[in-house]
Formats: structure tokens, C-alpha cells, sequence
């Protein structure tokens, strides 16, 4: 057993991404609950507190507000530029995973050994779980390994991957996934970062062991919008039904 199914009870898990808008500390608190309500009133698994549009104390208040409410999702954590910061909140607050977007290829071969070494000490430190991504959107390769040995290294270095092609909202190429579980062998559960909805959560699905939802559950479904009901029960509706199904 993974420790992803160990720490969600439902297969194929949905991470919802609270993307900390609105003006101000204040509003963005406000903004995160509410949004955070939405998503785990209509199923969503788990809720991702992320510095997208925020600070790394915007992450903090947050978490202090979402911890002391009993939503039903599991609570995670990804800062952004800020890995320590992260590793740090996850000893403050009880989170049950947290997101690192790379935790192999991004660094040239003379950086990548003192940032592995740190990232084992930090992940040692904590339960939480360590959702990693390798080849990630936004990332740079600068391993010069090739993908299958950046992938194992990286699979190595947490408890699950999370796949993405090359921009938010972009669906995830699923020859990335079919290569990524190939080069682990089936040994780490790969996660959709990017570009799931409910028409296309089936065939996604079908190859990944969870998603992490961001963009499609906003009322434009772009990143600078914000969440709606609606968008959110029509995509687990969908993944409901994959569920069943299985």
C-alpha cells in the first residue's frame, strides 16, 4: 500500500488548489475559506494552500483558519520558492501532505546533491506526505540526465509524482504520464497536475492515481478567477462515477 492511499481512503484523490487572491491579507483569508468550503462541500479530497497569488504568511494564516475547522478534506501545503518554509509550516500545523512543484532535474548536477540531501532531512522531519514533481511546468531541466533517470531520482526523493505539461490549465500529456510509469516501474502513484475537467477526467484517470485541480474549478476556469460550485460538483460528479465504476 502507497502512502498516498494510506493517508486518502478514496482511490483516485482530488487536491484542490487554494490559490490565496484577493487584496489584501484580510480578503485573501476570507476568499481562501470560502473557497476552501466550496471544494470540500461538494468532495473534494484534498485542499492545497498555495502562495500562488499570495506570501508565504498568507500561507501560514491559512493554514491556522483551515486547521481549526473540520471541512472533511485533508489539508496541504506548497510554497512557492520556499520549500524550507513549507517543511517548517507542516511541523506547526497538522497538514496531511505537502506539494514540492521539483524535486529532481531543475538544478545542475553541483546544486543537486546539497538540495537532495536537505530535502531528505526536511522530509524525514515531518509525517506529512511529499507530493514531488519532476519536469514540472514553469521548471527548468537542468540536470543534464535524461528524463527516465531525472523521473527515478525523483520517485526516490518523495511519495508521489505529480505530472504536468508546460503551463497551468494545459491538460497533462499523457504520453509524459505513460513514460513516468514506465521509468518507476509502477513503484510511486503519478497525480494530474494540470488540466483536468470532467470531460477528460476519464481517460486522465485512468492512467493517474489522483489529480490536483486548480483552474477548471473557477467561474472562467483560469487561474485568476475564483472557485464556483457548480464547476466543482460537475467535475466530481465525474470522478465520482470513475470511481464507482472501478
Amino acid at each position: 500500500m502507497s502512502r498516498l492511499s494510506q493517508t486518502f481512503t478514496t482511490v483516485k484523490p482530488i487536491l484542490g488548489m487554494l490559490h490565496l487572491a484577493g487584496d489584501g491579507a484580510a480578503a485573501k483569508l476570507v476568499q481562501a475559506e470560502e473557497e476552501a468550503r466550496i471544494m470540500a462541500g461538494e468532495g473534494v479530497d484534498g485542499l492545497v494552500v498555495e502562495n500562488y497569488f499570495g506570501e508565504a504568511d498568507d500561507v501560514e494564516r491559512v493554514l491556522d483558519r483551515l486547521c481549526g475547522l473540520d471541512l472533511g478534506a485533508k489539508i496541504g501545503v506548497n510554497v512557492l520558492r520556499d520549500d524550507a518554509r513549507a517543511f517548517a509550516l507542516a511541523k506547526r500545523y497538522p497538514v496531511a501532505f505537502i506539494q514540492v512543484d521539483s524535486v529532481a532535474g531543475h538544478l545542475p548536477p553541483e546544486a543537486d546533491g546539497p538540495f537532495a540531501t536537505g530535502l531528505a532531512e526536511r522530509r524525514a522531519s515531518v509525517p506529512a506526505l511529499l507530493l514531488g514533481g519532476v519536469r514540472f511546468k514553469y521548471q527548468p531541466v537542468l540536470s543534464g540526465r535524461p528524463e527516465d533517470e531525472d523521473v527515478r531520482i525523483g520517485a526516490s526523493r518523495c511519495d508521489g509524482l505529480v505530472v504536468t505539461s508546460d503551463a497551468t490549465g494545459q491538460p497533462t500529456d499523457m504520453d509524459k504520464v505513460t513514460r513516468f510509469r514506465a521509468a518507476t516501474g509502477g513503484t510511486v502513484p503519478l497525480l494530474i497536475g494540470a488540466g483536468l475537467t470532467e470531460a477528460n477526467a476519464a481517460e486522465q484517470l485512468a492512467s493517474a492515481d489522483g489529480a490536483v485541480v486548480g483552474s477548471w474549478f473557477k467561474h472562467d476556469h483560469k487561474d485568476t478567477g475564483r472557485v464556483e460550485a457548480p464547476h466543482v460538483a460537475r467535475l466530481m460528479r465525474a470522478v465520482r462515477s470513475l470511481r464507482s465504476a472501478a
